[in-house]
């Protein structure tokens, strides 16, 4: 028999659903719009861009998610550890990927930072929204 969520995991489920119905939308219009703005290399842009917003942002929470029931020390190495490889991951992800022309740089771009400001705004308003207690027992 499984235990009822959290506080802090039913937030943190409501930013996930959140999050991926921000960038299922993202993809339509960036896809959409690269579309009109550079054919295919426009697409591709889109694309990249949004599995970029999804390791970058995704990561994060399903972080919090997993280590919910943890001790404070467990869950922030782990929030921190996975800050530091998906930024990793980014990186190496971005250096491969400037060496090829099939995708559109600044579609890539714009739709990447949307996604992660829009993720990020999410979260922070499924925080104050979340009514989550100091001390939960």
């Amino acid at each position: 028999m499984s235990t009822p969520p959290t506080a802090t995991e039913a937030v943190f489920r409501q930013s996930l659903r959140d999050m991926l119905v921000l960038l299922g939308i993202l993809t339509v219009v960036g896809v959409v719009v690269g579309y009109l703005v550079d054919g295919s290399a426009g697409v591709w842009g889109a694309l990249i861009g949004v599995g970029i917003a999804l390791i970058f942002s995704g990561t994060t929470v399903i972080s919090v998610l997993r280590t919910a029931r943890s001790a404070p020390t467990t869950m922030m190495a782990v929030i921190m550890g996975a800050w530091l490889g998906k930024l990793i991951v980014v990186i190496v992800v971005l250096v491969i990927l400037k060496q090829f022309d099939f995708y559109n740089p600044q579609v890539l771009f714009l739709v990447s930072i949307a996604g992660v400001i829009g993720s990020a705004v999410l979260d922070a308003r499924a925080v104050q929204r979340g009514r989550v207690g100091y001390f939960e027992g």
